[in-house]
């Protein structure tokens, strides 16, 4: 058995090599410079037939807020001459899908012209986003967060159009027939409102219904149908729907269990190794996306840049963008594995401040070779010493975007059904995790012990059930308390 001294050693050599190379010392231990075209890392993306590579070039940083001396194209163009295979971009990354139409030109990856090179747009993976809620009604109702880039009062339809337009098309509305998005996300989905919009007409879709919400529209254009009334011409502009979120992991948990179709095949979610210090996403809607085989994208790998120079807040120009390669005091290596480590991670995309024909100074190549790290190249220990490391940082407030409050919570919506005079039928939903997994739920009887229910994701809206004996006629007093891997209890009381 190793040591607790030679243990803690280990771990701390981790670290250091870590540091070093986020120093850009060329001879520290495990740093490896670039070939041109190397064989990367690739996982499935959940039940998607196509193999992603475990870097995946976001659509922000100097893609989005460009400074002055960054060409933009040139950062896409090199991931691709590195071989990734998943890119990111979004109706509400201001010229983001502009830029990429500019490399995609160069690439012959526009649908009809000369020379398109149809292989090369079938090897990769194109995702966009829209943050409309409605395809048709309820732009301006309460609660609702509707963002684009586009005219006032656009709705999901015209979202998924101008990525088209933007990405392959002029840019003003036209797209070339062939061209699609291998997925759309809603966007960003941060309240129950929000659900309940995006669901809006989906079960037995109205073409003459007031509302119709994002989920009805793009399932017509995802098959070719229309249900909606809103794909006249039966258009199939996009291969699969997913969400994204980064805020509330119980109303992202609440977005998957609504979905009787297994429509949402992809979560794009907020993972780095301050998860655990807020409502932590690992241990809740993470493991509800992995048992519906979703194919889970990671983000936020850096806080957006939190972790580093900028501040913990929303970035608005070109001077929030980091442009730098980790730092000396903040390896940016283990902050990578620590996403990739994540069960349940495909890939994880990044904004790139900046490149540089010296890999040591390039973030693309930098994150690029960080990234080959297969699900358990991090062990547990490692892990902590990371999210010991990261919690120092900005005294752990780096994830502005996340909600704040979390933990260990007794189940939902405990209910009790008398069955007959002497069943009792008990249900509920599923707790949220703390910094560890659930296991089980004990069930109680006025202080008994009755049995236990194995705690599984809750991936539909079927609750959690127990049946019990009881005496005719009394009024027996039910506890169910909530188990994690470590021990740790929260418990909820109801009566019958």
């Amino acid at each position: 058995m190793k040591s607790t001294r030679s243990f803690l050693s280990s771990r701390r050599d981790f670290i250091k090599t870590s540091a070093a190379v986020a120093a850009g010392l060329t001879l520290a231990p495990g740093f490896v410079r670039l070939r041109s075209k190397p064989g990367l890392l690739t996982r499935p993306l959940g039940s998607l037939d196509h193999e992603v590579t475990t870097f995946g070039l976001g659509g922000q940083a100097s893609i989005q807020w460009t400074p002055d001396d960054v060409d933009p194209v040139a950062i896409i163009l090199k991931a691709f001459e590195k071989g990734v295979n998943y890119y990111d971009t979004s109706n509400l990354y201001g010229p983001s899908q502009l830029n990429y139409n500019q490399a995609f030109q160069k690439l012959d990856l526009i649908p009809g012209t000369a020379g398109y090179a149809e292989s090369l747009r079938r090897s990769f993976f194109l995702t966009s986003k829209t943050h409309l809620r409605f395809a048709k009604g309820g732009y301006d109702a309460e609660g609702l967060n509707n963002w684009t880039n586009g005219e006032q009062g656009s709705r999901t339809v015209d979202d998924l159009k101008r990525s088209l337009s933007q990405l392959f098309g002029d840019g003003k509305g036209n797209y070339p027939k062939g061209a699609y998005l291998n997925m759309v996300l809603i966007h960003s989905v941060t309240s129950m409102t929000e659900v309940d919009a995006v669901y809006e007409g989906l079960y037995g879709t109205d073409p003459k219904a007031e509302h119709i919400g994002a989920l009805a529209a793009l399932r017509d254009f995802r098959d070719g149908s229309n249900l909606t009334g809103l794909n006249p011409k039966e258009e199939k502009l996009v291969r699969h729907i997913g969400f994204s979120g980064h805020y509330d992991a119980g109303v992202m948990m609440e977005m998957i269990r609504r979905d009787k179709e297994n429509l949402l095949e992809g979560l794009l979610v907020a993972i780095n190794s301050n998860d655990k210090l807020n409502f932590n996403m690992q241990h809740n809607v993470i493991p509800v996306a992995m048992a519906k085989n979703m194919g889970i994208i990671g983000m936020k790998v850096f806080a957006d840049g939190a972790m580093y120079s900028k501040a913990a807040d929303w970035s608005r120009q070109p001077s929030d963008v980091v442009r730098k390669v980790g730092s000396s005091e903040l390896p940016f290596r283990p902050l990578v594995q620590y996403t990739l480590t994540t069960p349940g991670i495909s890939t994880a995309i990044m904004g790139i401040g900046q490149i540089s024909d010296d890999p040591v100074k390039c973030q693309l190549s930098q994150d690029l070779e960080a990234a080959q790290i297969g699900p358990g190249g991090l062990s547990e220990g490692d892990r902590e010493d990371v999210e010991e490391m990261t919690s120092r940082v900005k005294e752990g407030k780096t994830n502005y975007f996340q909600h704040s409050k979390g933990g260990l919570s007794a189940v939902g919506n405990l209910k009790v059904v008398h069955e007959d005079a002497e069943h009792i039928r008990l249900s509920w939903n599923s707790a949220y995790a703390g910094n560890y997994p659930l296991e089980k739920y004990e069930v109680y009887q006025d202080g008994k012990f009755l049995g236990k229910v194995d705690h599984v994701p809750q991936t539909t809206m079927e609750p959690f059930t127990f049946k019990a004996e009881v005496a005719s006629g009394s009024k027996a007093n039910f506890r169910i308390v909530t188990i994690d891997t470590k021990g740790n209890v929260a418990d909820a009381a109801g009566g019958a």
